[in-house]
């Protein structure tokens, strides 16, 4: 086992201290901007919303809808429909086939890929010049700048923040372009992301952008096992994937032995509540040895469609609505979801503690749009809030994204395939641990059991890897989601605990999915009761 205690960091001195001055007068400057929105939010916001409405009002949906800059927004919500991505891609398949200037002026490059839709194996959302520069790389920035302002005493630019991206590919709907200006949004950002950015950053855009997880992860580790990291930012799953190799090639405990200068993991995707007990035991949060600075977690909200919210404070878990974004913002109650004609509030009609789903108009051409989160405001003054789910029941404890829709396919062809009637399901997560990998647990309530419950399985998990591509890419080699485990229940287990709920009957339904272990457990339990 080579000694890693005695390693030569890669380190250059002065170029990364002339970054780190430019970035920290950047950092000034935006610093000033966020307290502006967070003084003036409703200022903030009526701005984005001419700024949208001046940009796109020659378009088709534009000239369609009246836009102009003065158009009030009551006026804009009357005139637009909220949309869900199902409803606006007819829209959007023509901006894919290369249409110019139908829901934003030009034609777009870039498509940011996702799961989520139930009607095609992927979402695919444009990603415009304006979304990365004005939204995107801001959010980029404005992590920096409240970093380096939580953190006077920090290190980060003395060495490289590690980025663990997607992959790319080619757009679907115009074949003869072998160009990949598809992929996962953090794909995109790295491709395009200025010089000074990609100095900063480890690994190479070729090596962080590899479509194959396997041999990704292993050339990450050997890449960076003498590289100065000092920040990280990424997925908690695939994070926990690359420190558990690297910790394995080199024999240390925790990875603060491979790289003594980390200071900071920013991290998005997936709830990281599961995950924070398991950080703790491979990065140790406090001051060891030779002062160093205690790990800090700083989580961000950056989707697809565009970056949401930031975390500013670094004691608290709430999340900081950033306006200043090309984004308008609009707030569905929960009560309106599947209404006929469903009335969103604009951001000064939120209250404090209520949950809503999220509608946006952003300069990607996302038009009262609603990409499925669902967020409660624990402030008004200034404006912070959580993410409380999505409006379908999902699985996405570590970015797999699974809808409802998919899970219900994939039953119905593993039924299908071994013979088997369903009664009713529900499925969550298991939760990496210290020495496991993460995947899927299903109660599955049969009123003919299949033929082979193994053979189930494998087809309930090969359909879901063919209807779910993020799904399909956690599943890779079972580097962060292995095969699901499905247990057969007794028939009649679901009406008890429906009962137990006081919920039979009526429209009252088990939830298919859960992103946590609530529901599930008391399933399992009763179970196990009943075996005894």
């Amino acid at each position: 086992m080579p000694d890693y205690s005695k390693r030569v960091l890669h380190n250059p001195s002065w170029p990364r201290r002339l970054v780190g001055d430019a970035i920290k007068a950047m950092a000034k400057a935006r610093l000033a901007r966020i307290d502006g929105f967070r003084r003036e939010p409703l200022a903030a916001q009526a701005a984005q919303l001419r700024y949208l409405l001046q940009r796109a009002q020659s378009t088709e949906v534009g000239r369609a809808a009246g836009f102009r800059p003065d158009l009030a927004p009551a006026a804009f919500a009357q005139r637009l429909p909220i949309q869900t991505y199902e409803e606006l891609f007819p829209q959007l398949e023509r901006v894919l086939r290369g249409a110019p200037d139908v829901l934003w002026p030009g034609t777009p490059s870039w498509f940011a890929k996702s799961s989520g839709t139930t009607n095609a194996r992927s979402k695919y959302l444009p990603v415009t010049p304006e979304a990365l520069e004005g939204c995107h790389y801001r959010g980029g920035k404005d992590l920096l700048a409240l970093v380096t302002h939580a953190a006077p005493d920090h290190r980060l630019f003395q060495g490289q923040g590690l980025s663990l991206g997607g992959s790319l590919s080619p757009n679907p709907w115009r074949p003869a372009d072998a160009v990949p200006h598809c992929g996962d949004v953090s794909a995109v950002i790295m491709r395009n992301l200025p010089g000074w950015a990609q100095f900063i950053r480890s690994p190479p855009v070729e090596l962080a952008l590899l479509a194959d997880w396997d041999e990704k992860i292993e050339r990450l580790a050997h890449h960076t096992i003498n590289e100065n990291i000092t920040s990280l930012l990424g997925v908690p799953t695939w994070t926990v994937v690359l420190i558990r190799r690297i910790l394995a090639l080199t024999g240390a405990r925790y990875i603060r032995e491979i790289w003594p200068n980390l200071e900071v993991f920013c991290h998005g995707g997936v709830a990281f509540g599961p995950y924070r007990a398991l950080f703790h035991e491979l990065l140790p949060p406090g001051q060891t040895d030779g002062g160093r600075v205690p790990m800090r977690y700083l989580e961000i909200y950056n989707a697809s469609e565009g970056f949401f919210g930031l975390q500013d404070e670094p004691d608290s878990e709430d999340l900081l609505l950033l306006l200043d974004y090309g984004i308008y913002y609009e707030f569905l109650p929960l009560d309106q979801l599947g209404a006929p004609a469903p009335v969103a509030v604009p951001l000064e009609g939120v209250v404090a503690g209520r949950a809503y789903a999220l509608v946006i108009s952003t300069a990607a051409g996302l038009w009262r749009y609603m990409p499925g989160d669902t967020v409660r405001f624990t402030s008004v003054r200034p404006y912070r809030f959580r993410i409380t789910g999505r409006t379908k029941h999902f699985l996405n404890a570590f970015g797999e994204e699974v809808v409802v829709e998919n899970a219900e396919a994939a039953v119905a062809a593993a039924c299908y395939a071994t013979g088997g009637i369903l009664t009713d399901f529900t499925a969550a997560p298991v939760y990496l641990g210290a020495q496991t990998r993460g995947g899927h647990e299903w109660i599955i309530e049969f009123a003919k059991p299949p033929t082979d419950l193994g053979r189930f399985t494998r087809t309930l998990d090969d359909t879901l890897r063919h209807l779910n591509s993020d799904y399909d890419a956690k599943r890779q080699h079972d580097l962060a989601l292995v095969a699901p485990v499905v247990h057969a229940a007794p028939a009649g287990t679901f009406a008890a605990w429906l009962r137990q709920k006081g919920k039979l009957g009526g429209q009252h339904k088990v939830p298919r999915l859960a992103n946590d272990r609530a529901l599930i457990e008391e399933v399992l339990a009763a179970i196990q009761k009943n075996h005894r």
